[in-house]
């Protein structure tokens, strides 16, 4: 069972959709025109349920089926991220430093023909909960849309989510049960000595000798404080010090991220990495403060869910196009917030060749917008079936 033809007729309405939306990116919370879009078109499509103003900017629409039964809920994320595009395409981000470089246009887009398909036909038992969703890129907007009720307000019984795969091969799903995205965390490291002319650093406290240090110190916290058998990446990003050539700094600064697959995990990592500075500092007379901030839990797919979505997954793809069995990734993903208040799936859709994630050249490939569109809706239809 491929694509179902109905949505393939909506290609063109899709890449329209999904064109605007990537011309008018907002930030975090701020989904005004976002979600303004996306509430315009689903009273188009006659959903008769569209409730707006959760989490901010937030959306759930109601779109009942034929008959009673369970409400399963849908969602796709609508925020930008703090980037400025390259590239010259038509429908380039017309507000400067900020894009859609991760394609959340792109999935409230698949969730948009899902609706107006589900709308049309209502080929299901109960309910299906449309959830469009501010704040993924570090706002925990899924956070805070749980946290308002979201799920006991609609009775939301299970809840699935779709990325799209840059470099995976078009068209084809990637997901496993268990762990499957990380759980991050943000450090920052500031070393505090005594500056002064680089021509004396003996009457100074050179900051710069301990941060190299701790630098090279907390990439041992993996290898040899963590099980060998747990995912953990440490990786320093930035490394700030000293304005001129012939000045000692004052001090120094070291910032980065942590991802683990599992939460507990970071309690090692902080602890170990907060001795590292300390000592590490005093042994070259600095000082050195550590900022920890932890981000997301994993992101962990029901069992269950899981093989039930890979499924469905090769009905819209075909088996040879589903992985149920891949590998877990480091990157991450606050559905894991929606995942922990119900079981459900995430899932990845290949989308060819091009730019990676977060990259400045990153644009949506419009032409998988119909199998996710199609994955979508096959998960409702077979989950709530008619009797």
């Amino acid at each position: 069972m491929p694509i179902i033809n109905r949505i393939g007729e909506f290609h063109d309405e899709m890449k329209g959709w999904r064109r605007h939306l990537h011309a008018y990116p907002e930030l975090q919370y701020d989904c005004h025109q976002t979600a303004a879009f996306v509430a315009e078109r689903l009273r188009e499509f006659g959903v008769e349920e569209i409730h707006t103003g959760i989490a901010q900017t937030g959306i759930v629409a109601i779109i009942n089926g034929q008959g009673d039964g369970p409400t399963i809920g849908l969602r796709a994320d609508m925020d930008a991220l703090p980037i400025l595009e390259a590239g010259n395409a038509e429908h380039k981000s017309t507000i400067t430093g900020k894009m859609h470089a991760c394609g959340h246009d792109g999935h409230t887009t698949m969730l948009l023909g899902a609706a107006k398909y589900l709308a049309e036909t209502r080929n299901f038992r109960g309910r299906v909960a449309l959830i469009f969703q501010p704040a993924e890129e570090g706002g925990r907007g899924g956070l805070a849309m749980c946290d308002e009720g979201m799920m006991e307000r609609f009775d939301i019984g299970e809840v699935y989510a779709i990325h799209n795969g840059p470099n995976m091969p078009e068209g084809h799903f990637m997901i496993r049960p268990g762990p499957f995205l990380a759980a991050p965390a943000l450090f920052e490291i500031e070393v505090k000595g005594r500056g002064g002319h680089a021509a004396l650093p003996h009457e100074t406290i050179d900051p710069l000798p301990a941060l190299v240090q701790i630098y090279q110190a907390i990439q041992t916290i993996p290898s040899r404080n963590i099980n060998a058998l747990d995912n953990v990446v440490i990786s320093v990003t930035t490394m700030n010090a000293g304005t001129a050539f012939n000045v000692v700094p004052d001090d120094g600064r070291l910032t980065g991220t942590v991802r683990t697959m599992k939460t507990e995990s970071h309690a090692i990592v902080e602890k170990r990495m907060a001795e590292i500075c300390a000592n590490t500092a005093a042994a070259f007379n600095a000082t050195a403060s550590l900022n920890y901030k932890a981000g997301f839990p994993a992101t962990v797919n029901d069992p269950d869910k899981t093989r039930f979505a890979a499924d469905v997954a090769r009905q819209v793809a075909g088996a040879a196009a589903v992985d149920d069995d891949a590998p877990p990734l480091m990157g991450s993903e606050d559905f894991s917030y929606m995942l922990e208040r119900r079981p459900g799936a995430y899932i990845f859709l290949g989308a060819g060749p091009g730019a990676t994630l977060h990259h400045p050249e990153y644009d949506f490939n419009d032409d998988i917008s119909t199998t996710g569109a199609s994955y979508f809706v096959r998960l409702v239809e077979a989950a709530q079936p008619l009797a």
